[in-house]
């Protein structure tokens, strides 16, 4: 292991914006870099279909044919603030600056993946036939793996480096998720002179939500109102009430339920009223469940045991491009690369984490071709 190589890729990586949309920058570096280490690299349309700088990034690595092939994978993108980020090293950690992210969500998981590769080319390590996918736009809805070109992929197995928690993590469950966006129409009118002659959509609104199960519905299930827009004046009977929110699970039937209730509280509070409503839910990606006796679970744990790292099997509340692969057919599982208070400026990992996630990474390798 070359803890400074490694750490320098690290933060050449969180050095280059990467905002969802805008993953052109990186994606140019990382195609040289696969090209270098001898793999045929092939840069999809995805980014012509969601509007974005680039596309997926697939390179492949051939080897014994007679083994499972595995697909490696880790997103592009980042969320903001991440613009000129800045990285810093304190007692084996690295941190930004303090105005930023750190972006280890997910640079981390491409360094663990690039690194393996290294490894293997190096050091001649027995390995099966190899697929990398480096995605946009996981952060704004999964964009890239949703149009990711499924025709050049074969692999029997995924690996998604993109999860927090202690090193050994593997996460085998996460729900599915309905977007679920609401107008509810009512009738604008003069609040002073005329009140009685309009429909207050805000208030239709507020009657939904005090009636609606929200937060934790059950040990499977969540849901959440997150985004209310609406009223222009304060002399003005409001007309509009637009809201987003989500249900989750990780049964399909529970969030089939979650999701039919909401829009029937919507619907209710609406004709009680004599307002409108619109109602649009998008399922936004499929549940998956990997039993232990799952064959990449499999090779997960026996590979975290032989480098003694404890293996942990978890379900996560949380969608990842893992979801998508698995909907896909691909059994996919999420590992976590050691990334803590993602999405925040106190972003922070681990050096000693960096290099144990790319140890576990070589380890489920070899453990594949078993």
């Amino acid at each position: 292991m070359n803890q400074e190589r490694i750490l320098k890729q690290f933060l050449d990586l969180v050095q280059i914006d990467s905002i969802s949309k805008e993953e052109g920058r990186v994606a140019d570096y990382l195609v040289e870099i696969l090209e270098e280490l001898g793999l045929e690299v092939i840069r999809d349309d995805a980014g012509e279909k969601v509007g974005g700088e680039t596309g997926n990034i697939i390179a492949k690595l051939a080897g014994d044919s007679t083994k499972p092939t595995l697909l490696l994978s880790a997103h592009m993108d980042t969320v903001t603030p991440g613009r000129a980020i800045m990285p810093i090293v304190k007692d084996g950690v690295v941190y930004s600056e303090g105005e930023t992210i750190l972006a280890s969500d997910d640079k981390a998981g491409i360094t663990t993946i690039l690194e393996a590769l290294r490894l293997i080319k190096e050091n001649d390590i027995d390995h099966g036939n190899l697929e990398i996918a480096f995605t946009i736009g996981e952060e704004v809805g999964l964009l890239g793996a949703k149009n990711l070109d499924y025709s050049l992929i074969d692999a029997d197995f995924g690996i998604a480096f993109d999860s927090g928690g202690e090193i050994g993590t593997i996460v085998t469950q996460a729900p599915s998720q309905d977007k679920i966006n609401v107008k509810v129409i009512g009738k604008a009118a003069h609040a002073g002179m005329n009140p009685s002659a309009g429909v207050n959509a805000i208030k239709v609104a507020s009657i939904a939500l005090s009636n609606m199960k929200l937060g934790q519905i059950d040990e499977d299930t969540t849901a959440n109102i997150g985004v209310i827009r609406g009223g222009q004046a304060t002399n003005i009977v409001p007309d509009l009430v637009e809201l987003e929110g989500e249900a989750r699970s990780l049964r399909v039937d529970k969030l089939d339920r979650q999701t039919e209730h909401m829009a029937d509280i919507f619907r209710r509070a609406a004709a009680k009223f004599n307002a409108k409503v619109e109602i649009d839910v998008e399922r936004m990606y499929p549940a998956f469940d990997l039993s232990r006796n799952s064959q990449i679970v499999d090779i997960a744990v026996k590979a975290a045991r032989v480098i003694e790292i404890k293996p942990l099997l978890k379900s996560t509340g949380g969608g990842s491009d893992a979801n998508i692969f698995n909907g896909k057919g691909i059994p996919t599982i999420n590992i976590s690369v050691g990334m803590t208070d993602v999405h925040s400026v106190d972003e922070n990992i681990k050096i000693d984490d960096l290099l144990n996630s790319v140890k576990f990474c070589v380890s489920m390798i070899r453990e594949a071709t078993r």
